[in-house]
């Protein structure tokens, strides 16, 4: 069974693509974003999956690819066209290449036109296309700037895209309106730019005459991307807390687990956030833990120590999950949820006490 996962980036309005091959837990990343690399990081852990390649349509103007950043943290390769003129890739890929994870792969389909080194990645059996800038939803990536091709990406697209079989469905790199996917027969038949009759004249003459602004990050994306990247001091960003070995969930949060607890529970402050009676109840709470109610924890925030890391504490590890979300908007910066809550603590067999504090 083929796994699947279409992830977005809020401030590139980027989409990334985690495809899975569930028989032998083998997988490829298509156009992952530097800062997203730990929640998608998370997602593979969780999912069970190892990932083989990290994979770019281009070298992106508007974001950092995370594929260097990846290969740190999952020891992932770097895959990417041999015509985008990047360093640093595993493998340059050729139109008609394929790249394997478990029994399914993806074919390299070269897509020029948005830049010289553009590529749509597309499944085994046709039933996907990983289409980057070239194809958007109704619409196309530029075309002025990065080696751009008016003409030659309407050849890419007629040629490439839409020979596709008709049910074969689209995913961009982009989208600015909350759209998802589309379908080859959609865009031929509606794509304002591409679709229908219109012709290669019509087609570079629209995209000559869009005077867009360049991207506002273009400056420093090319050059990060043009290295796969990997940050000028060759040290992985987006470093892991050091206070103890916390685990990245897909949720956005850090876990600690409770043996991790136990040994450095003196190191830090536990806030408990159930109820008055669930504290002093059967479950008991944890030696040294202050009583904070979920619904009175943003009123007594200031409470709260900046001076040494928080976990916070519930019955099953949920409402102390929505606790870590609001004390880090109130400025707790080394702050942890105890997986699995009271019922894991107790259940593994640690210490609890009953009397209130």
């Amino acid at each position: 069974m083929l796994i699947f996962r279409q992830l977005f980036d809020a401030q590139s309005s980027a989409y990334t693509y985690l495809l899975g091959d569930s028989a032998s837990g083998e997988a490829i990343l298509i156009d992952p974003v530097f800062e997203q690399v730990r929640r998608d990081a998370a997602l593979i852990h969780e999912l069970n999956l190892r990932l083989r390649w990290t994979l770019d349509t281009h070298v992106h103007a508007d974001h950092v690819t995370g594929a260097w950043l990846m290969k740190q943290r999952t020891g992932s390769r770097i895959a990417l066209s041999a015509n985008g003129g990047a360093a640093g890739a595993d493998r340059l890929l050729k139109h008609g290449d394929h790249v394997a994870f478990g029994k399914r792969y993806v074919e390299v389909r070269a897509t020029p036109g948005h830049t010289s080194g553009c590529v749509t990645y597309v499944l085994d059996d046709q039933s996907m296309a990983f289409s980057g800038d070239c194809l958007l939803i109704r619409g196309s990536g530029r075309t002025d700037f990065q080696q751009g091709d008016p003409r030659l990406m309407f050849r890419s697209v007629r040629e490439q895209i839409f020979s596709l079989a008709a049910t074969c469905l689209i995913y961009p790199a982009h989208d600015y309106r909350g759209v998802t996917a589309t379908s080859v027969e959609e865009e031929r038949r509606y794509n304002p730019r591409l679709g229908g009759d219109i012709g290669v004249h019509d087609f570079a003459g629209y995209m000559n005459n869009l005077a867009l602004p360049h991207p506002k990050q273009i400056d420093v994306a090319v050059p990060a991307n043009l290295k796969c990247g990997q940050p000028a001091d060759a040290k992985a960003d987006n470093s892991d807390p050091q206070w103890a070995p916390l685990t990245f969930t897909f949720g956005g949060i850090w876990e600690i687990q409770p043996h991790t607890l136990e040994e450095i529970a003196g190191r830090v402050g536990i806030i408990d956030v159930r109820e008055p009676a669930e504290f002093t109840g059967a479950l008991g709470h944890i030696r040294g833990a202050k009583l904070i109610p979920l619904g009175t924890l943003k009123q007594r925030a200031a409470e709260i120590g900046r001076d040494k890391p928080v976990v916070t504490v519930c019955r099953s590890g949920a409402r102390s999950a929505q606790a870590v979300v609001m004390l880090q908007k109130e400025g707790v910066r080394d702050i942890a949820n105890l997986n699995g809550g009271m019922l894991r603590w107790r259940a593994e067999g640690f210490a609890a006490e009953d009397e209130h504090l």
